[in-house]
């Protein structure tokens, strides 16, 4: 069991609805956005046991705290550590320059 607590964004709930709104009313693939929803869970709550273990993302602005990612198809989750809790911030399109954007 992990010592980490987790916590999420509103930006990331709001980038995740862009997402599945996209995928379920543009695309006309409901069950693909269910698929990628519960992926992306996974993947967060397996990172939940060490996330600071990852290698550090490089941005180009100055942070207080160094962004992690985790990539779940072409998507990007990007998080940071904070003391016992990881904190999930942003979901993004890996085409799109994410530096802009974090």
């Amino acid at each position: 069991m992990s010592d980490y607590k987790l916590r999420y964004l509103p930006v990331f709930y709001d980038d995740l609805e862009q997402v599945t709104n996209y995928i379920t009313d543009k695309l006309k693939n409901a069950p693909a956005a269910v698929r990628l929803v519960d992926d992306i869970e996974a993947a967060i709550k397996k990172r939940l046991a060490a996330p600071a273990s990852f290698e550090v993302y490089e941005s180009y602005k100055k942070r207080p705290r160094p962004y992690y990612r985790i990539y779940i198809r072409n998507y990007i989750v990007f998080y940071v550590v904070i003391d016992d809790v990881m904190e999930v911030r942003r979901l993004l399109y890996k085409k799109r320059n994410a530096g802009e954007k974090i």
